[in-house]
């Protein structure tokens, strides 16, 4: 059965892949890197109509970090309450902070268009790049305007609250303060999607099983490409499905089953799952395995990507952005 996306659930749009932080759990890779483009009113208002069309009426927005730009994000409430999609959150990292004043003038802005809720991030991963002050800055900011805040993960508040507020700290300086087991402990406070530099930090502590016996116990397809309860449409048109970051169907293509000549990929992963997509990427491009053990299917799926990227130089509707692999 050919890959279909007829209908969505719950989801958000990437507005940008730019961001201030390169976190080390981040599905999306995003850093500052990246170019710094940003979802456009045109695309944003097509991306929601297709929301819509396939029978989604609420939304979230991350990136990146979108309030980098908030000019622009007021541009994209706005779209979204005239498409008739309310947005549930949005996301933010709190590095945009620099006073108590120019953060209620840009929070009571976005709330003129529309932001009811902010989704502020508190964690260990994020105080790599961002100080803890930023983070209080902001949540003291929404208390004032009358913004709600999602906190995620409050958990973590006590634990940089154990460190200087005023700078950034490392993992690693957590994992001194509160023992070696720390980081092996973190997916388990926070949910972590198994994708992009996330693989890297969770690869520190799973097992590494051999290609044969990831291959052996995953004889299915990969269901979760047609998974809609949590989809995303980035700043580009790209839909990613199943969270499975890196991998592209074309805004165009929802709704209708995917041809099986334009995505070769997709169309190997959702019928015959990672066996039929190595055995597709070792006969038509030499793929060999760059280490001796993964630590799932999804980074073996993921090193198979990054070689025909990074290796063999293809360019493919399907591998999108581009700079996820090369960033």
């Amino acid at each position: 059965m050919k890959l279909t996306i007829s209908a969505l659930q719950s989801g958000g749009l990437i507005t940008n892949y730019y961001c201030s932080s390169a976190c080390r759990h981040c599905l999306y890779r995003c850093s500052p890197k990246w170019p710094k483009d940003y979802i456009t009113l045109t695309t944003a208002g097509i991306n929601l109509e297709t929301i819509r069309r396939l029978g989604c009426r609420s939304i979230h927005i991350g990136g990146g970090e979108p309030l980098l730009q908030p000019d622009r994000l007021t541009g994209v409430l706005e779209a979204a309450g005239k498409t008739g999609v309310s947005v549930e959150y949005v996301e933010t990292n709190s590095s945009w902070f620099r006073n108590h004043g120019e953060a209620c003038r840009i929070l009571e802005m976005l709330a003129k268009a529309g932001l009811q809720t902010l989704l502020v991030s508190i964690s260990p991963f994020h105080n790599e790049f961002i100080p803890f002050y930023k983070v209080k800055g902001v949540l003291e900011a929404c208390r004032r305007v009358g913004i709600a805040v999602f906190p995620w993960v409050s958990g973590f508040i006590d634990d940089l609250n154990a460190f200087d507020g005023s700078t950034t700290h490392a993992l690693e300086e957590y994992e001194q303060r509160f023992g070696e087991t720390y980081c092996r402990t973190l997916p388990q406070r926070y949910w972590i999607s198994p994708g992009g530099r996330a693989l890297e930090l969770l690869r520190r502590f799973a097992p590494q099983k051999p290609v044969e016996q990831i291959l052996a116990t995953n004889r299915n397809r990969c269901a979760e490409l047609a998974e809609v309860s949590h989809f995303h449409l980035d700043l580009y048109g790209h839909y990613i499905p199943g969270l499975c970051a890196g991998l592209s169907i074309s805004r165009e293509d929802l709704g209708a089953p995917l041809d099986p000549e334009e995505y070769p990929i997709l169309s190997r992963l959702s019928t015959g799952g990672i066996g039929a997509f190595w055995q597709y990427a070792a006969e038509q491009y030499g793929f060999q395995p760059s280490r001796p053990g993964y630590s799932s299917k999804c980074e073996l799926c993921y090193d198979i990507r990054r070689f025909l990227v990074q290796e063999k130089g293809i360019h493919s509707k399907e591998l999108q952005p581009q700079e996820h692999y090369l960033l």
